[in-house]
């Protein structure tokens, strides 16, 4: 009897994308909070009692978010979208050619998906500046699913959307936390570090999955 085929899952940021996760967040909020005058310490205040939505666990929400926030702040229009743009520019980074290309790859060997943390407009960015779709589907984020990494409801998400049993799936994060939230679910995976280590990983996932 054949075997329902394998999966590769990955994560966005710092793997399919070059950044710097965890670090760009803070330089923008830095320099929001010197736009708008602020010291750090009052900026988090503002955001804090401004009962934004939640743009990560909840689809349609940009609007609403980014209002709110030029209001906490006291931005103008213009400055308004200049923060917006500058949180897209940051978020998406540059692409990792060589690891997409490598999952365009194995289309054939296995299939190839996106489990990514997310915020609300992300897949129109991501797929204007990446093409995402045209390697992997399918593509989850968790604003559309209403769930974050590493909530188990993530990958029951997106293993749901795979039609694929967990020990059928390998994910690729770049965090560990996020890892151990896969293994919790039965899913394998590796921290991704540098291409070649995970190219290996894969490779070594697929052999014992197909056997060849």
């Amino acid at each position: 009897m054949t075997q329902p085929r394998p999966w590769i899952l990955f994560d966005i940021g710092g793997v399919l994308e070059l950044v710097e996760d965890g670090i760009w967040q803070e330089e923008l909020a830095n320099r929001w909070a010197t736009r708008a005058g602020l010291t750090r310490a009052e900026y988090d205040e503002r955001l804090a009692v401004a009962d934004l939505p939640r743009i990560d666990v909840e689809q349609g929400t940009a609007e609403a978010y980014w209002s709110g926030f030029a209001r906490a702040l006291g931005f103008t229009d213009v400055q308004r979208e200049e923060a917006v743009q500058e949180l897209w520019d940051a978020y998406c980074g540059e692409a990792n050619v060589e690891l997409i290309e490598y999952a365009r790859s194995l289309r054939g060997r296995a299939g190839v998906a996106i489990l990514s943390n997310s915020a609300d407009g992300a897949r129109e960015e991501e797929e204007r500046r990446h093409g995402f779709s045209a390697v992997f589907d399918p593509i989850c984020y968790s604003h559309e699913i209403g769930a974050n990494k590493p909530d188990p409801e993530a990958y029951e998400a997106a293993l749901r959307a795979m039609r694929s049993a967990p020990e059928r799936v390998f994910f690729i994060d770049d965090r560990q936390q996020q890892i151990d939230g896969a293994a919790r679910v039965g899913i394998r995976g590796i921290v991704h570090r540098d291409n070649a280590t995970t190219v290996a990983a894969v490779e070594e996932f697929l052999t014992a999955a197909t056997g060849s």
